[in-house]
């Protein structure tokens, strides 16, 4: 198979850069990190690897393909590792947790790749490993699917709620009539109430509920 050309640019000292697939996914990840996803065009990247929009085509086939290959970064640091060879919810909760580091890195991508449809091979692997490991594990094929939407979506949430501002649920922001919030969000009770340890209640209370019902649908 003929490989994508490789476009060649000249930086002000002098020296060429090449302009391939992996530059533009880098353009890619870092103007939606900064400015979000919405922002991610053709146009804006050509802008940031200083080349005219048609000489990308050379490389991807269009906005579709280059966000499809920057959900592929995301996801390759993404562990799936512990599937082969943990029990399902173990290996659940450890995936739970890398995906959640994978994406609290770039909380502004979130929306664009969850509301766009999937097409890349390397995110169905990923999703092959984890309900392949359900269904081995006796969940019934046609519920893994949901399964594994619930704790990507407990995911997600959480990935948002990490990056939010550190004031978002803040105590002097609360009136005093409402006695009950302003006691729960005493600064002292701060450990217990933050992002982080909220991830870690919800994802417990999932996987006690998801064991749970396994076990009524395995008896």
């Amino acid at each position: 198979m003929r490989g994508k050309r490789q476009d060649v640019t000249v930086s002000p000292n002098g020296r060429e850069r090449p302009i391939d697939r992996e530059r533009l996914v880098v353009a890619a990840l870092d103007l939606a990190d900064e400015e979000g996803g919405e922002a991610l065009s053709m146009r804006a990247v050509a802008k940031r690897v200083d080349r005219q929009v048609s000489s990308l085509y050379n490389h991807v086939s269009g906005r579709g393909e280059l966000i499809e290959l920057v959900r592929a970064r995301i996801v390759a640091s993404i562990d799936i590792g512990a599937f082969d060879h943990e029990p399902w919810d173990v290996a659940l909760e450890a995936w739970a947790k890398s995906y959640l580091r994978a994406f609290a890195a770039h909380p502004k991508l979130i929306r664009l790749l969850a509301t766009t449809p999937i097409r890349d091979v390397s995110t169905f692997a990923m999703y092959d490993a984890v309900v392949t490991s359900l269904v081995s594990s006796g969940w019934p094929i046609q519920d893994a699917v949901a399964v594994m939407r619930t704790v990507e979506a407990h995911v997600l949430g959480s990935a948002l709620d990490i990056v939010a501002p550190g004031d978002m649920l803040a105590q002097s922001a609360v009136p005093a009539e409402l006695a009950t919030i302003r006691a729960a969000l005493d600064p002292a009770h701060a450990e217990s109430y933050g992002a982080g340890p909220a991830f870690r209640l919800g994802l417990e209370a999932l996987l006690s509920g998801l064991r749970a019902r396994r076990e009524r649908l395995t008896h």
